[in-house]
């Protein structure tokens, strides 16, 4: 289960960032401006914030087999789409349709981490998971761009939706939504991880999720707002550090994407960081501490990067800092998604959707925001500056984040 999600974690960044590493070639085929392509780039958000939610319920509702083969296989076929777009709408309705495939993503994985994952593990199979997106876009980077100058960004596309539809038929053959459900999985294992999974009260497992519970919860909100935080800094590198560093330091094709890549190789490292310290903490005995410090930790990092990396001279240096926010602000998505499953038990979906929709919405602000900001200003260093701040806020929020709490407790 760990090695299929870490790899459908590797796809989905693969098929997100590779339009920016398009982004000359998709630009001069289709006579787009910088502040056009803000908006293709910044769609895909808007499609993903949007559906996440939904996508979460129905994660609950029908399993995680059947909704995470379902919405790779349409994203998939919007990722083999995008090559054939022809002109600024077409392009951005393909975009769009292919956030709100993904959306079902992370809620579909995180509802199986409830169900498979023994709570003391949460952390660390949660950070393994993330450092697959984060490796995926590192791959996709360099080697996207190689692919990109030999067989034609359109090509690419196709290649891709390709390799999703396979693994949505590998998933659907070899998964199943219940460790009891599995017949290759021996009954010790089975009763180790009924015994060790977080536990539900029989008379509300099946319950459904009320709104008023979502939109009543105050962790559910402080969750969305720090996530919203981190998602700001974070989607710059899938969007606009390939062009920015290209062009402000005047870098050749391969070597920007080798430079870009870097901070996402630092984000696989955070996540595994992040997650094996939240279980190291936990396992002393101390569930919210195991949350919250991690957390405040990496935004302080991501706050400090931040601001640095806007003084440095040099691409190798300004990527050094950037390495490290990029490390911090991904500390920060374990904690994150293992506090979205501890609250929302058996809709887990549900609420790790939501979260990741506040998070998304910062996506989408972030993609328009650098290039609007950097054409009112003359200057990228306004855009830096407000991610820090934001990074600082969110440390604040965690301080009143309980994750001991239901949905309706707090």
């Amino acid at each position: 289960m760990v090695v299929g999600t870490f790899l459908l974690a590797l796809l989905l960044y693969i098929d997100r960032i590779c339009i920016s590493v398009a982004k000359e070639p998709i630009v001069q085929d289709l006579n787009l401006s910088d502040e056009q392509m803000g908006w293709v780039l910044s769609v895909f958000a808007l499609g993903y914030a949007l559906f996440q939610t939904p996508a979460g319920i129905l994660a609950d509702r029908l399993g995680s087999r059947r909704v995470l083969t379902t919405v790779v296989t349409f994203w998939s076929l919007f990722t083999a789409l995008t090559g054939a777009a022809w002109n600024f709408t077409s392009m951005l309705v393909v975009r769009l349709l292919f956030g709100a495939g993904e959306a079902g993503a992370f809620p579909g994985i995180s509802r199986a981490v409830f169900s498979w994952i023994p709570l003391q593990e949460r952390g660390l199979v949660t950070g393994i998971n993330f450092s697959g997106s984060r490796l995926g876009a590192a791959v996709a980077l360099p080697v996207g761009a190689w692919r990109f100058l030999t067989l034609g960004w359109c090509m690419c596309f196709v290649v891709l939706g390709a390799v999703g539809v396979v693994w949505a038929v590998v998933w659907y053959l070899v998964f199943r939504d219940d460790p009891t459900e599995h017949a290759g999985l021996s009954v010790t294992e089975q009763d180790f991880i009924r015994a060790n999974r977080q536990q539900v009260d029989p008379a509300v497992a099946k319950e459904p999720l009320r709104a008023g519970s979502l939109i009543g919860s105050k962790n559910m909100w402080l969750a969305m707002g720090q996530y919203f935080c981190s998602n700001f800094t974070f989607f710059f590198c899938l969007t606009w550090l390939f062009p920015h560093l290209k062009e402000k330091y005047a870098l050749e094709t391969l070597e920007a994407g080798f430079y870009a890549s870097a901070p996402l190789v630092l984000g696989a490292l955070g996540n595994w960081f992040g997650g094996w310290w939240i279980d190291r903490i936990y396992r002393q005995g101390n569930w919210t501490l195991s949350r919250r410090l991690p957390a405040a930790v990496g935004f302080g990092l991501a706050a400090i990067g931040l601001v640095v990396s806007v003084y440095m001279q040099t691409p190798l240096t300004a990527i050094i800092f950037l390495s490290i926010a990029i490390f911090g602000a991904d500390m920060t998505l374990s904690p994150s998604w293992s506090f979205a499953v501890d609250i929302g038990r058996q809709h887990a979906g549900a609420v790790s959707g939501t979260m990741n929709m506040a998070g998304n919405i910062g996506a989408f602000i972030t993609a328009l925001a650098f290039p609007y900001m950097q054409s009112w200003t003359g200057s990228e260093v306004p855009f830096f500056f407000v991610g820090a701040g934001l990074n600082v806020v969110a440390i604040f929020l965690w301080l009143f984040m309980k994750p001991e709490k239901q949905l309706e407790e707090y």
